[in-house]
């Protein structure tokens, strides 16, 4: 690897050794970025790079509520403002007991260059807070939405910092934080959040983007390779909305998701997560609070498996679409051993980069980056901040279409990247290079800073 890269990185792992995931994303861009940085070498004396894996500014804050009984809380709130060299900063908040600085930043640097391939003059950040949702009562999550954007309200705006919903963070509080926003400013800026109701300036299509988004990139994946997606089989993790999404669109082009996955384990569907009564269940599993995937097999009468993760299960195609890290290397092997020639990342970051390398090198696999396949659902909050700012409203005809050419688009130019550097058809460096390249050139044309 050249020299510095590999010193940057060093640097990296000795000033951030207590922030495994970020350390763990770096080195993914990383080790595709090799022969951009060996073409620019005035990337190296502006030091680009350490420049780079510094996010502009991040902050953390105290959240404090109150319960239904009563009692005070006080959670961790955070916002990183990672890279604003294409835009206002942009990237969805998570309530989840496990977030820390460490999935803050890894999640702001990798939305740095995802936001980079939708071609939406958009930021990257990422925020939220160790608070979790989970069994809170919707007064409970009121408070505490009031009080995160109480402290955070200063900080955003449409031209500033745009947040938007992801783990833990949907419509519902979405909705609660905006309205706390337009009560602390005291004008209506539907700009500054993205994800919104449809009453107050949210897009049609954007609860579904990332799934649809995800099923538009791999059919353009299968259509390099001369197949097509009808009567394929899924193996999705997790039954939130980009699962649901995924179900959605799949059902609709002859496929099915065999499985889904959660907390307490997975379900497998041989019959497919196709009808309407079974994709709409997943809506309500979420709605309900209980977290529990078993609640499927014990309505439908599938199987259900404690404890474990889906990827042992035959599929056509893998797609983990939950959380970060889900697939290890144990994971993985049986991933190769089944066949797969198809894995498509959906969740940001789902495979560990030991895990990723070893799916990379397995002869006839197709692998594609979570960075470009999940873009559709930050791509179609760029397309609700136009139409908020232009007081547009587009049908749910015409972001579907502009969401599945942004999908083709961040495709062709990351197999055309990858082309470009002699690397054959690699989505991983192609994604890697496309979205770097982007940011490097708007960093160095806006001079060091």
């Amino acid at each position: 690897m050249n020299a510095y890269i590999n010193s940057v990185l060093e640097n990296v792992k000795k000033k951030h050794s207590d922030e495994p995931e970020f350390v763990q994303t770096v080195e993914e861009v990383f080790s595709s970025i090799e022969p951009v940085i060996d073409a620019h070498p005035e990337y190296e004396k502006a030091d680009l790079l350490n420049r780079m894996v510094e996010p502009e500014r991040m902050f953390t804050f105290r959240v404090c509520w109150q319960d239904d009984n009563g009692g005070w809380h006080t959670n961790i709130g955070y916002r990183c403002q990672f890279n604003g060299a294409i835009g206002p900063y942009k990237g969805g908040l998570r309530f989840q007991a496990n977030v820390c600085p460490s999935i803050i930043k890894f999640l702001g640097f990798e939305q740095t260059f995802k936001n980079a391939l939708t071609g939406l003059p958009m930021g990257g950040g990422k925020g939220g807070s160790d608070f979790d949702p989970a069994g809170k009562s919707d007064a409970e999550i009121l408070r505490f939405c009031q009080s995160y954007m109480t402290a955070l309200y200063r900080y955003i705006g449409p031209d500033i910092d745009v947040p938007a919903g992801d783990m833990g963070v949907g419509g519902r509080e979405i909705g609660y934080l905006f309205g706390q926003y337009r009560r602390l400013k005291g004008t209506y800026e539907p700009g500054v959040l993205t994800g919104k109701g449809q009453t107050y300036g949210g897009s049609l299509i954007r609860p579904e983007a990332t799934g649809f988004g995800a099923v538009y990139y791999l059919n353009e994946v299968l259509a390099h390779e001369k197949e097509t997606i009808s009567g394929k089989t899924i193996a999705c993790a997790g039954f939130g909305n980009v699962t649901w999404g995924i179900a959605k669109k799949a059902a609709q082009l002859g496929a099915k998701v065999v499985t889904l996955s959660g907390p307490d384990g997975y379900i497998y569907d041989p019959d497919g997560v196709v009808t309407p009564e079974k994709i709409d269940y997943l809506v309500e599993m979420r709605a309900s609070g209980r977290n529990r995937v078993q609640d499927y097999a014990d309505k439908f009468g599938v199987e259900f498996h404690a404890g474990e993760k889906p990827w042992g299960v035959k599929a056509d195609i893998i797609m983990p679409s939950a959380m970060q890290n889900d697939v290890k290397m144990e994971s993985a092997e049986k991933i190769a051993a089944n066949g797969v020639k198809y894995y498509i990342e959906v969740a940001n970051m789902p495979t560990t980069n030991d895990a990723l390398a070893f799916l990379m090198k397995q002869p006839g696999m197709i692998v594609a980056p979570s960075k470009a396949v999940n873009a559709g659902g930050v791509g179609v909050s760029g397309l609700e901040m136009s139409q908020n700012s232009e007081r547009l409203r587009w049908t749910s005809e015409e972001v579907d279409e502009q969401l599945h050419r942004m999908m083709k688009t961040i495709h062709d130019m990351s197999a055309e990247a990858a082309a470009e550097y002699g690397l054959g058809y690699n989505l991983v460096a192609g994604a890697n290079i496309a979205g770097f390249k982007k940011v490097a050139e708007a960093m160095m044309e806006q001079g060091v800073f």
